[in-house]
């Protein structure tokens, strides 16, 4: 039996809530920049109070001019346990400068060397499934298949079946397949983090996310996936010449499948997201006159613990003790 240790995800909680503070003041405004420099100006900042010895895995790019959190960069006051950190301070920036519901503030902490760092890959193939159905899809396997198998493990017809796919050109084909096989879709045009996280999380209706997107946040997703029991399974997905060659030329292998254990391998993972925009996954940041409210997910993996946090800030203290101008 072990002591009760300390929970680092309610302590990455309030990074993603600082983030998503700042960045909800740019709802609708139509300026991507503007929303993701609030972000990651808040979310630096708060992290220099979490002790931790952090180092960005899967960031915003190589340094350069630009507000971000860059790979390789050293988060935390370098007190605590030596941590890789995948962050990403406005996922569905372009959701959030029109409007559109699902922009989420992300962080997912795990040991050193337990990150899978994807390099120059900016795109993989992805099919993520709750618990019940992780053993029993394969990334290569028609999608038909997939369905029915996931179907009969969640105790479904296919039929029943939600699947989160990005409304992308690339996706023409897929999209087709899934309507054949009887499945029902969820269409967005960003935010695949999100996609993966609603097919792990028992309250929302998707039941399978499914395509290629982001490589990042693949892995940033595979944090709170690993936490919860369920599956991601991978494959790097270059979708230009350019990708491709780097990747080759750095002796990736296109045709290695990931799961959700070799891209996160350990069990003493840490994940918190909070909402930005609202909608069907988290509800986004309310505004009081006087405060806030904003609404998060905070899950630890060697427990299995999940929270959904209703939190409500009031200027009149915050703005006392914070570096940062919610207000």
């Amino acid at each position: 039996m072990e002591a009760p240790q300390r929970n680092l995800a309610l302590d990455l909680v309030r990074v993603t809530e600082a983030a998503a503070l700042a960045s909800a003041r740019w709802l609708g405004k139509g300026d991507k920049n503007g929303g993701d420099q609030a972000a990651v100006d808040a979310m630096r900042l708060s992290f220099n109070s979490v002790d931790i010895a952090g180092k960005v895995i899967i960031g915003e790019g190589e340094k350069d001019e630009a507000p971000m959190l860059y790979n390789g960069e050293k988060l935390g006051t370098g007190k605590g346990p030596e941590v890789d950190v995948a962050v990403d301070p406005v996922e569905g920036t372009n959701l959030l400068a029109f409007g559109r519901p699902n922009a989420i503030s992300v962080v997912g902490v795990a040991p050193s060397g337990a990150m899978y760092d994807p390099g120059p890959s900016y795109y993989m193939k992805k099919l993520v499934v709750p618990a019940e159905a992780r053993d029993v899809v394969d990334i290569n396997a028609p999608v038909e298949d997939n369905l029915k198998k996931a179907a009969k493990a969640l105790g479904k017809d296919v039929d029943d079946l939600v699947v989160f796919v990005l409304d992308k050109p690339r996706h023409k084909n897929l999209i087709q397949e899934i309507r054949q096989a009887g499945a029902r879709i969820q269409l967005h045009t960003d935010g695949d983090v999100a996609g993966a996280l609603m097919a792990v999380d028992p309250l929302s209706d998707v039941d399978i996310m499914v395509g290629t997107g982001g490589t990042p946040e693949g892995v940033l997703a595979a944090c709170a996936i690993k936490a919860v029991g369920g599956q991601i399974l991978a494959q790097l997905d270059p979708q230009k010449e350019h990708e491709k060659k780097a990747l080759l030329e750095l002796g990736y292998d296109l045709k290695q499948i990931f799961t959700v254990d070799t891209l996160i391998k350990s069990e003493d993972v840490f994940f918190a997201a909070t909402g930005i925009s609202g909608g069907t996954f988290l509800k986004g940041v309310r505004y009081t006159g006087d405060g806030a409210v904003t609404h998060s997910l905070v899950i630890r993996g060697k427990t299995g613990t999940v929270r959904r946090l209703e939190s409500f800030h009031k200027w009149e203290k915050l703005m006392r003790i914070s570096a940062v101008k919610y207000d």
